[in-house]
């Protein structure tokens, strides 16, 4: 009912609003904004997306049942209704699940003031420059009553957030590196210590915002209209442009979309789809035939880890940060590096000795009550959601591209599963794909529309926003694993 109530709402609302804009050309009279001398922003962008042409994008006007509820409770819980849940909301199921944990994250009750949430959600995004998800959290952090001047620099923050600046730099960049140490630094700070409660609160949100920094330069989210970046006073450049094109998001002049994934055709990523169904049907022949040795399956995971290292971008330059952004962290000369260069050798994480379903899931559940069922249920949707088509195919199952991805994310942070063969990844991740995957995992401020055009160039952008969610979830869990191994060590 609760749901039902808040989409008449939203509708009714919507209905306002339209009668307020509407234009002669349109069937209405907008002569009141000529007069006043109203200037209206008018967007950057061109959609909610710079990857994905706005044209292909889920319109707002004819979504069904389901998304209309998920787009009233996101804008009852968060005042709007952003652009990351604009492309979220291809796949419905998750972006439930994803609203309900935010929204516990920043506003339900916790262990942690609701200014401490949205700073800590600004620590996070500012270490991958994300300016989109800053922006965003300022205006929260100040709406919540959060000091001004916090946001002048860190060094501006109470002792306590600044002592969390060193966790946020290893969490983001390179969290196999996390020791009980670091936990203990900020549990026996003395008067500017953390809790157990807070400190679990805190990784959450950090591993929360990296991640989703992950999602927002992986899909290529276009900056909100009222925040830098988004929008533009200039005057249109056609003489026929109309208020009613604002709202409709029918902005842009030029529609024309150029494929910068090169001049392939049409008929070679049709092979290319072909080819992966091919790999995905002999890989399971020959799971039934045989089954390598575990000696075998550790030997193929080291190699993949070695591999991994060696992919890399040609655009992998480094981003200097600008100041609105790099104020909110320290040491921005500290980033992603590969956990076994320059001879140094950080033991495997094996997943039988620690993993999230026995032992994070509980951890994360006893100090933050409900928040580890929460996170749980989100992983296992971004798991296990198909619709079990591949591109122009139907009734394919999946499961086994989606399992390549997850755990060559997991490989890439030196995390391994001891059932899995790990020679099953290059059979089916093709190297622009996991340039792809690593960029938006390790480094996602230096992704570029000419990455996302060059994997996967038949499927369609659902399919490769799924991607992005698989991707996103992946590089939480294995934070989290990480960091709340640390803290089980000093626990105990």
């Amino acid at each position: 009912m609760r749901l039902a109530a808040a989409s008449n709402e939203a509708y009714a609302a919507s209905l306002a609003v339209s009668e307020l804009l509407s234009c002669h050309q349109c069937g209405g009279d907008r002569g009141q904004d000529e007069e006043l001398g109203i200037r209206i922003p008018r967007p950057l962008g061109q959609g909610p997306s710079r990857f994905i042409p706005e044209k292909e994008m889920l319109q707002v006007d004819s979504e069904d049942a389901q998304m209309h509820a998920l787009f009233a409770d996101s804008f009852a819980a968060l005042g709007r209704l952003d652009n990351i849940t604009l492309v979220m909301v291809f796949h419905p199921q998750y972006l439930e699940s994803f609203l309900k944990t935010q929204h516990y994250l920043l506003q339900m009750d916790g262990p942690l003031p609701l200014h401490y949430r949205h700073y800590i959600g600004i620590m996070a995004a500012a270490r991958h420059q994300c300016s989109y998800l800053v922006n965003l959290h300022v205006n929260d952090f100040l709406h919540v009553g959060g000091d001004p001047k916090w946001l002048n620099g860190l060094e501006n923050a109470p002792q306590k957030l600044q002592n969390l600046g060193e966790l946020n730099k290893v969490l983001a960049h390179r969290p196999w590196l996390i020791t009980k140490e670091h936990i203990e630094g900020l549990l026996k700070a003395e008067e500017h210590s953390w809790s157990l409660a807070e400190l679990v609160h805190a990784v959450v949100l950090l591993t929360h915002y990296h991640s989703l920094a992950s999602f927002t330069f992986g899909c290529g989210i276009s900056p909100e209209i009222h925040c830098d970046g988004g929008h533009t006073f200039r005057p249109p450049s056609v003489s026929n442009y109309c208020i009613c094109d604002i709202t409709n998001g029918n902005h842009s002049v030029d529609e024309m979309q150029v494929n910068s994934a090169g001049n392939a055709s049409v008929s070679d990523s049709f092979f290319e789809v072909e080819a992966l169904m091919e790999k995905m049907r002999q890989l399971q022949e020959c799971r039934e035939e045989e089954e390598a040795s575990q000696e075998e399956m550790a030997s193929r995971f080291e190699m993949e880890k070695r591999e991994s290292m060696f992919v890399f971008s040609s655009d992998d330059d480094e981003v200097t940060p600008a100041r609105d952004v790099s104020r909110h962290f320290e040491d921005t000369s500290y980033g992603y590096k590969d956990f076994s260069r320059h001879g140094m050798h950080v033991p495997t994480f094996r997943v039988q000795d620690y993993c999230w379903e026995d032992h994070g899931y509980s951890l994360v559940n006893r100090l933050y009550p409900d928040v580890g069922q929460l996170i749980d249920e989100k992983f296992h949707i971004a798991y296990n959601l198909t619709y079990n088509t591949m591109a122009m195919h139907k009734d394919v199952d999946t499961s086994m591209l989606r399992r390549a991805i997850w755990n060559y994310i997991h490989c890439m942070f030196g995390i391994r599963y001891d059932d899995y063969d790990y020679g099953e990844i290059n059979q089916l991740l093709d190297r622009s794909f996991k340039v792809y995957i690593k960029t938006v995992v390790c480094t996602p401020e230096k992704v570029t529309k000419r990455m996302y055009d060059s994997f996967w160039r038949q499927f369609k952008h659902s399919e490769k926003v799924h991607v992005n969610l698989l991707l996103i979830e992946a590089r939480m869990q294995a934070e989290l694993l990480y960091a709340l191994r640390a803290i089980t060590r000093y626990m105990t």
